[in-house]
Formats: structure tokens, sequence, C-alpha cells
């Protein structure tokens, strides 16, 4: 039996405060939305990844968004009800980027619709990815931008 030494292990990375939102279906066809606080950089990143098998997502070609403080206004008056849509375009060397947060009217469907998208600015290559939003996802991720809000904002 060895004498303990006294030393701690090495402490696990914290992580970042993050809430993703799964969407796989048995088609395929679904996706996530993953919401990230980044307290260093002062922004929220959102990453979208489509299904790439059964309950699994293509993080690898995920598509990364940084979201400013207008960012984050803006899909908090859509989870607010203070507009129907939220429309967000970002621009660089390497691609365009768009990420939509819409209200839905029909009973039948989630009252809320993500839809992310980015296209390769070289190739012109589009990679989209599509998730509903039930009420309970809306009002925790409402609920979370804004403690982002004043997390970046200091107050």
């Amino acid at each position: 039996m060895s004498e303990p030494t006294g030393e701690q292990p090495p402490a696990a990375k914290p992580r970042s405060p993050e809430y993703a939102i799964y969407k796989p279906n048995a088609r395929g066809s679904g996706g996530v939305v993953r919401f990230e606080l980044n307290r260093e950089k002062g922004a929220v990143f959102v990453d979208a990844a489509n299904q790439s098998g059964p309950k699994k997502f293509d993080w690898e070609k995920k598509i990364t968004m940084k979201w400013g403080m207008s960012d984050i206004g803006s899909a908090l008056a859509v989870l607010e009800q203070r507009a129907p849509t939220a429309k967000l375009f970002h621009q660089t060397e390497n691609a365009n980027s768009a990420f939509e947060l819409a209200t839905q009217s029909d009973p039948e469907r989630a009252p809320y619709f993500i839809h992310v998208s980015r296209q390769d600015a070289k190739t012109k290559e589009v990679h989209k990815v599509a998730i509903p939003l039930t009420h309970s996802e809306a009002a925790v991720l409402e609920t979370l931008l804004k403690a982002a809000v004043v997390r970046i904002a200091g107050w």
C-alpha cells in the first residue's frame, strides 16, 4: 500500500455554459442547435449540425455563428413575442451564415422553428440545419439568452 502524496489530480477544464436542443428523427434528417455563452469573448456561440445517424450528429460539418448583443436581442424579441421573425446574417471571408428564428401559427406544428445555413465563399456549397422548437425549449432559451445579456454587459 502506498502512502498518499498529498497531490491533487489536475482539475478538469471548466466547460462553457451551453444549451443544446437535439431533434433526431427516424428518417435521419434531424438536427441539433447548441447555444454556448463565451464570457471571454463577450458573445454567445451558436452551433448547428445535421443528424448523421441514429442519435448521431455531424459535428465535423457544423455551422457556427458568433452572436453579439444585437443578435441576442433579435432572438429575444421573437421569444418574447415582440417580433414574428429574427433573421441574422453574418458574412466573413470564408462563408456567409444565416440564422432565422420564426414563430409558426399552425397548431399542428411546433410554435417556433429555427433555420441555420452556411454557404462556403469558395465552393458555394450550402449546409442547412432546421429544427422545431417547443414552448418549453423556447422558455429555457429565452431565460438563458436574458442571462447572457446580463453577463456580457457585466451588470
